[in-house]
């Protein structure tokens, strides 16, 4: 099962092949889910990405958390599970 990494505090105009280009420089990654806001398409400012190794995963986030992207420190941490909200 993959593991997922939450990544915060994006540039706004950063891309999903430029997350998973920085991303795959620690390992294997499986997927990137960039969030964008459903009405302008525009980045939320985070993202997720799957890497299907703990140790590559925990190298990532020890390498890119308070990382400089495109002018922003990343926030990098496993993903915690999602909320479903009644």
């Amino acid at each position: 099962m993959d593991i997922r990494i939450y990544v915060g505090n994006l540039n706004k105009a950063t891309t999903q092949d430029e997350i998973k280009t920085l991303f795959s420089t620690a390992g294997t990654v499986s997927a990137v889910d960039l969030v964008m806001d459903k009405g302008s398409g525009i980045s939320k400012g985070f993202a997720f990405v799957s890497m299907p190794d703990q140790a590559e995963a925990d190298k990532a986030i020890s390498m890119f958390n308070a990382h400089s992207l495109g002018g922003n420190d990343l926030k990098v941490n496993i993903a915690k599970p999602r909320v479903e909200h009644a």
